[in-house]
């Protein structure tokens, strides 16, 4: 399996919105999953993305155990993935889109592993994440989701509130809507009993994790599809609410040309 080549066809595929067969790479384990990540990682920082964050998966013990894995898979964020809290995010440019709530932690300094998580949190704050599989029909093995930085495509944060906040994250209610319509409720119980314990396993994935990283904790509730045109919206008791509208590009005819 060569990883270059692998890299280059899933940046390929997202660039051009164009799904590969999933089942048919190749990988043969987690750790050369990862070795195509960074790959991937590296062809778009070399396009001028900068890196922004570090987000985590499979940190409901139910999918986990759904998945037959013992630890959590990690990808990287960049700063070309940024959705500004209210604003629109155009769509047109992905395969087959879905929409989950988040918790977010925004490092005040260096997080190491072992270290206590908290005191490296300078801000939390309610967040989306729009994910979107380069594998055909959202179909693949745990290796392919990795090579696939974990289906990452973009991320949105709501106002970000004080970091004492992140102490009593264990079990608040979490509400999804599209287009003023709940679709989806949950609790951040869902990431792993506790979003700070998400933080401590992403330093301990890490390696180390530097100030100004944002730490998106999990998904707290299932994911959804994000049709064209929806206005989504996540709210976090006592935290607050994050919010965009997806958009497609507008369509160019010859009288426009």
């Amino acid at each position: 399996m060569n990883i270059t080549a692998l890299a280059e066809s899933l940046d390929r595929a997202a660039l051009d919105a164009r799904p590969l067969p999933g089942g048919a790479t190749g990988l043969a384990d987690t750790a050369e999953a990862y070795a195509v990540q960074d790959a991937l990682i590296v062809r778009c920082l070399d396009r001028g993305e900068r890196l922004t964050g570090f987000k985590l998966g499979f940190t409901s013990l139910a999918k986990m155990r759904q998945m037959g894995v013992a630890d959590l898979i990690h990808g990287r964020l960049t700063d070309r993935m940024e959705i500004p809290d209210g604003g629109q995010y155009d769509i047109s440019g992905l395969i087959h889109p879905r929409v989950e709530p988040e918790v977010a932690f925004l490092l005040g300094s260096t997080l190491r592993p072992g270290a206590d998580p908290l005191a490296a949190v300078v801000a939390v704050a309610p967040a989306l994440e729009v994910i979107d599989s380069r594998y055909d029909g959202f179909r693949f093995s745990l290796p392919e989701v990795i090579a696939d930085n974990t289906s990452a495509a973009a991320y949105a944060v709501g106002a970000w509130g004080e970091p004492g906040a992140a102490s009593g994250l264990g079990n608040l209610g979490v509400l999804l809507e599209l287009d003023g319509r709940p679709v989806e409720t949950g609790s951040t119980a869902a990431i792993l009993g506790h979003p700070l314990r998400a933080l401590a396993a992403a330093a301990r994935l890490a390696g180390s994790l530097e100030a100004g990283t944002v730490i998106l904790a999990g998904a707290a509730t299932a994911a959804v599809p994000l049709p064209p045109g929806a206005h989504v919206r996540a709210s976090v008791t006592g935290l607050g609410a994050v919010q965009f509208t997806a958009t497609t590009a507008p369509t160019i005819t010859e009288e426009d040309a």
